[in-house]
């Protein structure tokens, strides 16, 4: 069996960057995924849905390095078993998260530079593929086309 997610939003914060004790490299970092509608009743309905993502390997470095708060990125991946718990009034949440195959820079380069002037970095690129290492690795081939 096969599945996959593909998701396209922003980055809720910074990547955070760490490696494991084997001394492989995952970044995770949030993505909010919304959609608009109008009601019934004629009211503009939004809802957010938040995804926890973690790079591995060469992708996780690149996730680090170029990425910022704000970003619009595609994400190819799978997702992991839901975690849930209660929180404090009762109500039962979960956490929904992805490990990326594919991680996509949407933002133009002027786009980058400046959500990278305004958090205080420099540099920033987009338009780029990310890649982890592992099954998939090319995400445009057409040895990928599962039919």
């Amino acid at each position: 069996m096969y599945q996959q997610i593909t998701l396209i939003g922003n980055l809720g914060r910074d990547p955070e960057m760490r490696y494991t004790p084997g001394g492989t490299p995952v970044t995770n970092f949030s993505v909010a995924t919304s959609r608009s509608w109008t009601g019934q009743d004629g009211q503009r309905q939004d809802r957010t849905v938040w995804f926890r993502v973690a790079a591995w390997e060469r992708l996780a470095e690149t996730c680090n390095q170029y990425l910022t708060k704000g970003q619009r990125v595609l994400v190819v991946g799978e997702m992991e078993e839901p975690t849930t718990w209660t929180d404090r009034e009762g109500n039962t949440r979960a956490s929904l998260e992805v490990r990326a195959r594919t991680v996509r820079f949407l933002n133009t380069r002027a786009e980058g530079e400046a959500l990278a002037a305004a958090s205080g970095q420099s540099g920033g690129q987009s338009g780029g593929w990310g890649s982890g290492g592992g099954a998939g690795q090319d995400p445009g081939g057409e040895d990928d086309i599962p039919f």
